[in-house]
């Protein structure tokens, strides 16, 4: 995810994902797929652990866990 870029899932299913991203024109609505989510996923992972936050690493794996 880039910057002024969040992964949402829909709260009943954790089975529709889009991609909210605050540009100049305002926010932008992209759905993308439950694949291309789980990677977006993957790599913020990738780059917290590298950062050493491992408060927001554990919040996040623990929900990576439930949702994939």
């Amino acid at each position: 995810m880039g910057e002024g870029q969040e992964l949402f899932a829909t709260l009943y299913a954790h089975r529709l994902f889009f991609l909210v991203t605050n540009g100049k024109s305002g926010l932008a609505f992209s759905p993308i797929g439950r694949v291309e989510s789980k990677q977006l996923i993957e790599q913020r992972l990738r780059l917290i652990r590298r950062t050493g936050q491992q408060s927001e690493y554990d919040l996040l794996q623990k929900t990576y866990k439930q949702t994939f």
